[in-house]
């Protein structure tokens, strides 16, 4: 169970995350994506960013293009969350919520 200082990072690695993709990303792409958690090691090396996007394509696509992207991301986090070592950044497509909706969808069928 991480303890409450990795949740505080993790949570400001997203939400830092979350602004650059948001406010300083040049590609249109990048500006479509939503941060849905963070997950960060107990040693601070390794950090899974779960996402998701409005857009319509293909979700390895995205995966590719956030992670060609993630050392300019990890420079912006490491200039903004005060950290000894900015971890090291890697995206993960969440499926969360396309399975939420597949289920919602069964149930409203069943009724």
């Amino acid at each position: 169970m991480p303890s409450h200082k990795i949740e505080r990072i993790a949570s400001d690695i997203s939400r830092n995350i979350s602004d650059i993709l948001a406010n300083e990303a040049n590609d249109s792409l990048l500006k479509t994506i939503t941060v849905t958690g963070c997950h960060v090691t107990n040693d601070l090396s390794f950090c899974k960013v779960y996402f998701t996007s409005l857009s319509n394509l293909d979700k390895k696509i995205l995966e590719r293009e956030l992670n060609e992207a993630a050392p300019y991301i990890r420079g912006e986090v490491s200039k903004r969350v005060d950290i000894r070592h900015t971890p090291e950044i890697k995206f993960i497509y969440d499926e969360s919520i396309e399975y939420g909706k597949k289920i919602d969808d069964i149930i409203s069928s069943l009724n």
